[in-house]
């Protein structure tokens, strides 16, 4: 891998750290964005708390579009105990594991089920997989598909994806 392919997900994450102070004033506050629209939900306590330790609460709150695979509390409770704990206390990897479930551009559960792969924003790619008993993200599942936000959409999946390297 040469250096700008190194670069190139540390150079994305610092455009929406800076474009998302900007963006968030142009968001209707009548439409709540993906973090908010997370935390409306309810069952993502434990993504929301991992935004904020690894600094990326306010770049889900930018313009995006973004499609954020989701797990649930629940899905954050199967890892091996102590991983949580572990990862709240390493931003870097942190945010590896969490940029690894977006997507830049908003992709409905028709589009996802079309699709073979997509690239995330950490850079890795997540394969998709649709039959008729639903659609898998890697080995997780989508348990609720297109809950809408003002910038983009969330899939609500059931376990938590991380990446190979």
């Amino acid at each position: 891998m040469n250096v700008l392919q190194k670069l190139a997900p540390i150079t994305l994450l610092l455009t929406l750290f800076v474009a998302a102070p900007v963006s968030a004033q142009y968001n209707s506050p009548s439409e709540p964005d993906i973090v908010e629209t997370a935390a409306q939900v309810g069952t993502f306590e434990t993504l929301l708390a991992a935004l904020d330790a690894a600094g990326l609460t306010e770049a889900l709150k930018g313009d995006g579009p973004f499609t954020v695979f989701a797990p649930t509390d629940e899905a954050f409770d199967a890892l091996p105990e102590g991983t949580v704990e572990a990862l709240l206390q390493d931003p870097d990897a942190l945010a590896q594991i969490l940029t690894y479930h977006v997507v830049a551009g908003t992709y409905m559960a028709s589009d996802v089920a079309g699709m073979e792969h997509a690239e995330t924003l950490q850079g890795g790619h997540l394969s998709i997989s649709a039959s008729d008993y639903g659609v898998r993200i890697n080995d997780a599942s989508v348990i609720t598909a297109d809950v809408e936000a003002s910038n983009g959409v969330i899939h609500v999946i059931d376990a938590v994806l991380i990446p190979a390297n």
